[in-house]
């Protein structure tokens, strides 16, 4: 893609990812070609392939790069996936799952936000998307089930409805914990089961919903 970011893209897959031991070259890939940049507030552009997370509105943030790049490798997309996504925030993300799986289902709680990025990711010609508004917690059953599941938003605990439209041998990866600090958690369906292995640490916005954290009052 000629936008003349695609070099700071290439330092950022070198420097930032494959570096700190990113290794899934269809991650890697996927990473160089989709334009950060346009993903971010114009005024923030200058530092959209910087190595931390920027302001998106509405409380929100796009997750540093590095991080991005950890929960799609830990997620092992194929190709033929169907994927549910929690919290669509910019549609960074969900930009780069149309790019791994065969198609995206993105919840967003801010309407706003959802809108956006819905423009967005059509006009940058990701077909394979559909981008939802509702309560992420409780997933979206109506096209359940899922091959993988992933949420940018932290959760107090895995949501039983994401346990449930996972399919069996599906994976999800979630940050689980206190609003405070988070640890990446990739879940597998295993016999009906969620079977759990703990990853990095992280800090993610709260996961607002019915089986999450409460919308704090005003």
């Amino acid at each position: 893609m000629h936008d003349g970011f695609a070099n700071q893209r290439i330092a950022m897959v070198e420097l930032q990812l494959r570096s700190r031991g990113i290794r899934n070259e269809r991650v890697l890939r996927a990473m160089e070609r989709v334009p950060r940049h346009e993903f971010v507030p114009e005024s923030l552009r200058a530092d959209a392939y910087a190595d931390m997370p920027l302001p998106i509105g509405s409380g929100q943030t796009i997750s540093q790069p590095y991080i991005v790049a950890a929960m799609l490798e830990a997620l092992q997309l194929r190709a033929e996936d169907r994927v549910l996504e929690i919290g669509t925030g910019s549609g960074y993300m969900t930009a780069l799952l149309a790019e791994l799986a065969a198609e995206v289902i993105s919840i967003e709680r801010h309407a706003d936000l959802a809108e956006r990025a819905r423009e967005l990711l059509d006009k940058l010609g990701y077909h394979n998307v559909h981008v939802m508004i509702g309560d992420g917690s409780m997933g979206y059953p109506l096209a359940a089930p899922y091959d993988a599941i992933i949420a940018s938003a932290a959760a107090p605990s895995i949501p039983p409805a994401l346990i449930e439209q996972l399919n069996e041998g599906g994976r999800m990866v979630i940050p689980v914990g206190p609003p405070q600090a988070q640890q990446l958690q990739l879940v597998r369906k295993i016999s009906g089961e969620a079977v759990v292995t703990p990853l990095d640490p992280c800090r993610f916005v709260p996961m607002i919903g019915e089986s999450a954290y409460r919308a704090q009052e005003d």
